[in-house]
Order: C-alpha cells, then structure tokens, then sequence
C-alpha cells in the first residue's frame, strides 16, 4: 500500500487531484449536512449544471474558465434563494428551473461553437488531469475560507438549519446565513467540477449526509461523520481510479454507494435488535 501510494505521488497531477479533492470532499460535506435538512440536497446538481453552462460561455468567448464561471453561478446560488423564499417556486422545482435551463444553454453553445476546441466530456464528467497549478492554489484559499466561516458561525448555521422561524423569531439574520450558506456552496460546486464533472459534483454533497443520518442523530456527531466519509471516499476512489483505470468521478460515487448501503444495513440490524 505504501508503494502504491509513493508511486502516485510521484505525478504532479495526482498530487494537484489528492490536494484538490480533499479540500473540496470536506467542505462540500460539512456544507452538504445543512443543505440536506433544509431540503435543498440538490442545489449542488443544479448549480453544477449552471457551472456547465458558464464554462461554455467562457470557452465561446476564450475567457478564462474560473473568471467568469464563479460569479454566473454565486449570482445564481442567490438567485435560487431568492426564487424559493419570495415565490410560489419551491425548492426542488426552483432548482429544475434554473438547472435544466443552464444546462440547454450550455449544450446550444457549445454545439452552435464551430471551431471551438471544447471537450465536453470532462466538463461533464471531469478530469484530475485538467487541475492545474493555479486551481490548486485557489482551491485552498477557498477551502480555508470556507473552513474558517462554518466555524465562526456554526451556531447561527445550525440555527437556520434546523428551525429558521425561530431563528428569525430571535433575531437571528436568517436571510444573510442562508445567502452565506448559497454563496459557500456556489463556490465550492465550481472548485469542484474540475475533477467530479457538472454531473457527479452534486455527490459530494448529498452522500455523505444522507450516510452519516443513518447513525448518527445530533447535528455535530452527523457532520463530524459526513466530514470523514467523505474525505475517505475520495481517498480511496481515487486509488481505486488509478489502479483500476477508471473515471475518477465515477469511482468516488461508487465508494460512496457503498459506504451509504454498509451504514443502511448497520441501521437496519440495529433497529431489528431495538423491536426485537
């Protein structure tokens, strides 16, 4: 296991993808635990989609991918706030609406393009060969940055999260958490997609919350648990695409699938030992 692991440290591109990827699976995680319990679990997926969209906006007109994809998909993050809070658009159908129409865009662009030298499969499913340098780099500012903001208001995010009424009811800027908790998440889903793809970015996410809620019950224990199972899935799938040859992507979910059944049939044989 220790050659394995000296031999893919010795490509500097794994090394970016071990970098990169860490930073984003723990930080989507932590994110992903509020934005599962306040029934936003597939914000990620429908500003990934936006995200696809503003790369092939930036490709049409040779900008540089990161310059114009983050601010595109922070002002959608608010703007998806903004639809479910102040209109009949909820949730699940605010996030069809903006996320099918971006991806359309996208594909129309990228299609009407003549001579554009765009590779639509990485965008779509990602590729640990295109993280570069720079992407390193900012990828740990933003992680740090993220990092440092769920910790200094941990407490007023698990306020919104759990019972946003009461939290308003006490003074508490529900508004302004809910746009910091959007404006995190949008910059994490574009850091993000270099490697998962717009398609497989939403992963990160929503599995390791979805797992960690099969045991654990308080809001902590779950995202300390979700912090670790989604570092570790990433870990491994990884490996397992390096040696195996597979899409990185697709490795890392598959880990996770598997982690996600291993916790639901711990669940189920704890819960037929309770009733029996």
């Amino acid at each position: 296991m220790l050659e394995l692991m000296i031999e893919m440290c010795s490509f500097p591109f794994m090394v970016r993808a071990f970098l990169v990827g860490t930073v984003i699976a723990l930080c989507s995680s932590l994110l992903g635990v509020s934005l599962v319990l306040k029934n936003y679990s597939m914000i990620g997926d429908g500003l990934s989609h936006v995200g696809f969209g503003a790369l092939a906006i930036a490709a049409a007109m040779n900008a540089a991918p990161l310059a114009v994809a983050i601010p595109v998909v922070v002002l959608a993050a608010f703007l998806l706030l903004r639809i479910s809070e102040s209109s009949k658009i909820k949730g699940d159908a605010a996030i069809a609406l903006i996320s099918t129409g971006s991806l359309a865009l996208g594909v129309m662009i990228v299609s009407m393009k003549t001579g554009m030298n765009t590779d639509v499969y990485n965008y779509l499913f990602g590729s640990i060969l295109g993280i570069t340098l720079s992407d390193v780099k900012f990828s740990m500012v933003i992680s740090v940055a993220v990092l440092v903001l769920f910790v200094l208001f941990y407490n007023r995010i698990f306020a919104v999260t759990f019972d946003e009424s009461f939290a308003r009811a006490t003074d508490t800027k529900a508004g302004l958490y809910n746009m910091l908790i959007a404006l995190l998440t949008a910059l994490i889903i574009v850091m993000g997609m270099r490697m998962m793809g717009s398609l497989l970015i939403s992963s990160l996410i929503v599995f390791p919350a979805l797992t960690s809620m099969r045991l654990c019950k308080t809001f902590r224990s779950v995202t300390i648990n979700s912090a670790v199972i989604s570092v570790v899935c990433f870990l491994v799938g990884i490996t397992l695409s390096y040696v195996y040859e597979t899409p990185t992507g697709a490795s890392i979910v598959m880990c996770n699938i598997a982690v996600f059944i291993i916790y639901w049939l711990i669940q189920m044989i704890k819960e037929g030992k309770t009733k029996s």
